[in-house]
């Protein structure tokens, strides 16, 4: 095409910045750190053009954008602060929660670890296969928020067997029934 159908709008950065997020939020498929790293943007957009509140006036409050972002998008204002706190995870340990490899609850508490503690989790999820269950999320950003987060401790609580983790293998009756000539299913 030679022409295109277009709109021109002069804005200024957080401007634009808010316009793009809005757009962007709206698309079907939204990976979770598309979204946090969206509602960060936004927000901070919303802080800045906010600016100081002026002498004499009564501020609206701390809350007032996040609150108003919450409506934006149909969500809760701690799920925002939630989806927010994803990004403080290490990109490696945020690609792996894209990726439906660490559950969104856990993935919020293991954003408290420290960037070194991250990394040696990360290097444990590999060495295990195996990532961390909320209450052992809840475990060890209790461990490090009393500085006592030691890389074997990360390595105790992830190497840790999880049923939902372990390998099965699951059969259909009807295949089993070609080499069986009773089956009985126990449930």
């Amino acid at each position: 095409m030679e022409i295109i159908p277009a709109v021109v709008k002069e804005l200024s950065r957080g401007e634009a910045i808010i316009a793009m997020t809005d757009s962007n939020i709206q698309r079907e498929i939204f990976l979770p750190s598309e979204k946090a790293w969206a509602y960060e943007m936004k927000l901070g957009a919303i802080k800045k053009a906010a600016g100081r509140p002026k002498k004499n006036l009564v501020p609206i409050g701390p809350n007032f954008s996040i609150n108003n972002l919450a409506e934006e998008n149909n969500e809760s204002i701690s799920q925002i602060k939630r989806y927010i706190r994803l990004t403080n995870l290490i990109p490696e340990l945020l690609q792996l929660v894209d990726e439906d490899k660490i559950a969104f609850c856990p993935a919020v508490e293991l954003s408290y670890l420290t960037e070194k503690e991250q990394n040696v989790l990360l290097d444990n999820i590999k060495k295990y296969d195996a990532t961390p269950s909320l209450t052992e999320a809840l475990a060890m950003k209790k461990l490090s928020a009393e500085n006592n987060l030691a890389p074997n401790k990360v390595m105790q609580i992830v190497s840790q067997p999880k049923p939902n983790q372990k390998e099965r293998i699951v059969f259909e009756a009807e295949e089993l029934r070609k080499y069986f000539t009773k089956i009985q299913i126990i449930r």
